[in-house]
């Protein structure tokens, strides 16, 4: 499914406004500066999100996961290579981890950063779009990819597709590459695009 130029620029700039928020928060939290580069926008069928990301993170990631539910439905995931992850939690928690493993508290900084991301964007479908979804309590997974997505392609009638969001986490003269990855059903994205339609129209009005 291919988004149109108008759509595209409107869920980058909807997904921006929410890193925006994210690296303010990030910021305050850790007392130093955090910024999280301009998104850029993707969208592939489900079955073939695994072959799109393994070029760019082979082996072991870090995922934070969170399923939300409502008029849009589906998967929120902030994923990112196992080094990656723990690069950022060296940085944020100004240490480092031992070994080059993520200890428990460093897994909880993950957990804090993902929950930060993944709630700024989930809430902009309520605060901005006007469109109520609920969202679990995000979870921690540290597989490799193809682990990390077979339960997704599991079970589910609908034909399901991955909007993947690519950016950069920038701090201390250092960038870390991570990814949005939202999976939702067709239906759902089809809500979701009609309700950024909608709110890109306001904006534009006003």
């Amino acid at each position: 499914m291919l988004l149109t130029a108008e759509q595209r620029d409107a869920l980058t700039e909807l997904i921006n406004i929410a890193f925006s928020r994210t690296a303010a928060a990030l910021s305050e939290i850790t007392s130093r500066r955090v910024l999280i580069s301009a998104p850029q926008l993707g969208v592939h069928p489900l079955g073939e999100l695994q072959d799109a990301l393994a070029v760019l993170i082979p082996g072991e990631v870090a995922t934070v996961h969170q399923i939300f539910t409502g008029n849009i439905a589906g998967d929120a995931l902030l994923v990112l290579n196992y080094e990656g992850a723990t690069q950022l939690v060296d940085l944020l928690a100004d240490e480092l981890s031992p070994a080059g493993r993520l200890d428990p508290s460093g897994r909880e900084v993950l957990m804090e950063v993902g929950n930060i991301l993944l709630n700024a964007c989930l809430g902009m479908f309520g605060n901005v779009l006007e469109v109520q979804v609920s969202f679990s309590v995000p979870r921690l997974r540290l597989e490799d990819l193809r682990g990390m997505l077979t339960d997704m392609l599991i079970g589910g009638d609908d034909i399901r597709v991955a909007l993947v969001v690519y950016t950069t986490f920038r701090l201390k003269d250092s960038d870390i590459g991570g990814f949005l990855v939202l999976i939702l059903g067709v239906s759902s994205l089809e809500r979701l695009l009609a309700a950024v339609g909608e709110w890109a129209a306001r904006t534009g009005d006003e």
